[in-house]
């Protein structure tokens, strides 16, 4: 499943980041890392980003990133 796949509100844990290099460093930085819990605050339409909270922040994803994160839903 993927962080895109989930609806809004809902929590799950990373278990991969499957990005291209570059984007997967970024991500890194900011925290988005294996094993630690993301809440899906709001998707925007017609496929936009998608809005998450990891610790203690938000953060907008882009839809083609979040597609290759794959979470367990928990």
């Amino acid at each position: 499943m993927t962080l895109y796949s989930l609806l809004d509100g809902q929590t799950a844990k990373i278990v991969f980041l499957n990005n291209h290099l570059k984007t997967k460093n970024k991500l890194l930085r900011l925290g988005v890392v294996e094993g630690v819990r993301v809440k899906v605050v709001r998707k925007a339409i017609f496929n936009g980003p998608i809005q998450i909270k990891v610790r203690d922040f938000c953060l907008a994803i882009r839809k083609c990133d979040a597609d290759k994160i794959i979470v367990r839903y928990d």
